[in-house]
């Protein structure tokens, strides 16, 4: 398998459509086998989504990406996990582990860091309590 994570100095981009590089990790089961950087060549999305599908990428692990990219990626058959933050080592171990999805890697203002079953702006999961019923 292997999995994209697009790096800047070190750290997950913040955003997604405009990273320049991305580490490439190849993993066998929760062994990584061949860990590797390289440049994204195309800015376009049609392009981007190109590129990965070429480079044989299955997951990408992203911070913030356009909803328009993400369904494409998703189309062309890679899993996107969006909304990530940390160091690019620390959240390829996590991933390893099964312990991505912790509040610890998901990025501040994500709707992810709370709990419940709204839907937020950013396409997760968000509660919704209203002011009354936590008075009550």
């Amino acid at each position: 398998m292997l999995i994209a994570v697009p790096n800047c100095q070190g750290r997950v981009s913040p955003v997604f459509d405009v990273a320049a590089r991305l580490v490439l990790a190849r993993l066998k089961g929760e062994a990584e086998l061949e860990r590797k950087d390289v440049m994204l060549s195309e800015k376009q999305p049609e392009g981007i989504v190109r590129n990965l599908v070429e480079m044989g990428v299955d997951v990408l692990v992203c911070g913030a990406i356009s909803r328009d990219l993400q369904t494409t990626l998703e189309s062309a058959g890679i899993k996107v996990l969006p909304h990530i933050c940390g160091e690019v080592g620390a959240v390829l171990a996590a991933y390893r582990a099964g312990k991505l999805q912790g509040g610890q890697f998901v990025m501040p203002g994500c709707c992810r860091r709370r709990r419940g079953g709204r839907r937020g702006a950013c396409g997760c999961q968000r509660s919704f309590v209203s002011r009354r019923s936590s008075v009550q």
